[in-house]
């Protein structure tokens, strides 16, 4: 591996946000999922987490949407809720999940600099009412159209960048973000997953 890659993992390594996370329910094409993973890896979310309570567990993401992202991030698979929200209380403050619903709140009115889960649900039924009874709240994208829903690659683009620009303009990605330890970790990884 050349100096100058090495420089350019750990580059990418000092931008990656720890208090930030995307977590997908019963999400059931791996095209999805991996258009995820592609605009979380964009955006320096370390860590995704799949959620599959009704449908298998994915074995493989698809390639050409992902550009490979998925060996670069950290992804957490649960086929049980309370497991899944066990890890997630460990590690995030507060977990929302998307749903037009009375009492969601605007994604723009959500402070993205403090650490959060967000949750997004299956293509044709949303986020689940387990899931929606296991979070902290519910947000909406704002939208004007006569058709209220995005696709769901598209509503976590959308909320990720939001939190991109919220926490650029705090400047996260000009602090260092990971411990020392957990860095050094993650970059034997990476060159190894380099190399493959």
């Amino acid at each position: 591996m050349t100096p100058e890659r090495i420089e350019k993992l750990t580059r990418v390594l000092a931008r990656r946000q720890q208090d930030i996370t995307v977590v997908l329910e019963n999400v059931s094409d791996p095209h999805n999922i991996s258009a995820v993973m592609r605009t979380c890896d964009a955006v320096g979310v370390q860590n995704i987490y799949i959620l599959n309570t009704k449908i298998p567990r994915h074995k493989k993401w698809g390639a050409k949407s992902s550009s490979s992202a998925s060996k670069w991030l950290t992804v957490h698979q649960f086929e049980n809720a309370d497991e899944c929200f066990s890890s997630l209380r460990s590690h995030f403050s507060t977990i929302l999940t998307t749903h037009l619903s009375s009492d969601a709140v605007s994604l723009h009115q959500l402070d993205l600099t403090k650490s959060i889960a967000l949750v997004f649900g299956n293509e044709h039924s949303g986020v689940s009412d387990e899931i929606r009874a296991l979070s902290d709240g519910n947000f909406i994208i704002p939208q004007v159209g006569i058709i209220r829903s995005l696709n769901i690659s598209v509503a976590c683009a959308v909320s990720l960048y939001e939190a991109f620009r919220q926490k650029n303009l705090a400047g996260h990605y000009n602090r260092l973000e990971m411990d020392g330890g957990g860095k050094k970790e993650l970059l034997k990884e990476w060159k190894l997953k380099d190399e493959e």
